[in-house]
């Protein structure tokens, strides 16, 4: 496994993926950098990922900008975990096609 993968979290809402490469870009190429974004509102969940060319170039823009403060947030960098599977998501409908007055109530 490689650990060129940056988590960056408490990122200012502001923050763009454009401007997230732009602050990594000082300690060497960036292969990818996004935000994630609230599918429902297109806004900032405030954190993202970086992808840097090499695992030093990751460990040394951790090294220098975890803590580091970014609009009045002190941001939070780490080598991202895999992602875990875990069968997420789906939710919300909870009846699952019937209605509530067929539904037993003691």
């Amino acid at each position: 496994m490689t650990d060129n993968k940056v988590y960056v979290g408490n990122l200012p809402y502001s923050i763009t993926s454009g401007s997230l490469e732009e602050l990594f870009k000082p300690f060497g190429e960036v292969l990818s950098a996004s935000v994630v974004t609230d599918r429902a509102t297109g806004r900032s969940r405030g954190f993202g990922f970086v992808e840097m060319s090499a695992d030093d170039q990751a460990s040394q823009a951790i090294a220098e900008l975890n803590g580091k403060n970014v609009d009045g947030r002190d941001l939070v960098c780490n080598i991202a975990r895999p992602r875990e599977n875990n069968g997420g998501g789906g939710g919300g409908h909870r009846n699952s096609g019937r209605s509530d007055r067929n539904r037993n109530r003691y």
